[in-house]
């Protein structure tokens, strides 16, 4: 299964992380009796976005909902990797499954960047994030589309590193309703929390600029190509 997860996700070898092996080894546990129902990888995949969205809808209802935004966005991050355990245990993935997972991701990173802006942070912030993003995947795919193997580098700002930090936030969030904290300390640490996230968010960029300049300089366009 750790073979067939990394066939999924450009050659990474799980075994190179204890987390990264400890959490396909999780999801491949949780997948195993959905396969036994028949449930299908896409199912999976709109669901964790739909979650996803439903963590940020909850947190419009008051600080005292950020403890079950925090859960469900927990949730999602399982069904998240659980799309690709079916498909793998089951050698059901598709193109059309790999399209569905990346409007899924880019739909769950907006709203884990709005998750954010609702715990506290400022708006501007939220949009830092999300612009950074949507760019760094933006430029990984042309450079994969351009000929880049896998998924160039793996940077500080992948997928787990923009749950956490909506997680530290609806987290944080829920502690400082509980002690009540004045208003501006509360907009303080949630505006620390985003711009750990900014930071990271450029740091991760700019990993995967160098990667992806090293790899794609020289080479030649394909025939097909529609760059200049």
């Amino acid at each position: 299964m750790l073979d067939a997860w990394s066939e999924l996700h450009g050659g990474i070898d799980p075994r190179a992380s204890f987390w990264v092996e400890r959490w396909v080894l999780l999801s491949n546990a949780c997948a195993r009796p959905l396969v036994r129902l028949g449930v299908t990888p896409n199912a999976i995949t709109v669901c964790g976005a739909a979650v996803t969205a439903i963590a940020f809808a909850v947190t419009f209802a008051g600080p005292e909902w950020f403890a079950v935004a925090a859960v469900l966005i927990l949730v999602a991050a399982v069904l998240d990797g659980v799309d690709g355990a079916i498909a793998a245990q089951t050698g059901s993935a598709t193109q059309w499954g790999r399209v569905l997972d990346t409007m899924a991701d880019r739909w769950s990173d907006i709203f884990l960047a709005g998750i954010v802006v609702m715990a506290g942070a400022p708006p501007w912030l939220g949009v830092v994030i999300a612009v950074l993003t949507l760019f760094l995947e933006g430029t990984r795919a042309t450079a994969q589309a351009a000929g880049m193997a896998g998924p160039g580098r793996v940077t500080v700002w992948e997928r787990p590193s923009r749950v956490i930090l909506a997680l530290v936030a609806t987290v944080a969030a829920t502690v400082v309703w509980q002690v009540g904290l004045s208003d501006g300390d509360a907009d303080a640490l949630a505006a620390l929390i985003a711009g750990v996230g900014a930071i990271l968010a450029m740091i991760g960029l700019l990993q995967l600029f160098v990667a992806v300049f090293r790899q794609t300089r020289g080479r030649p366009p394909d025939s097909d190509s529609s760059l200049a």
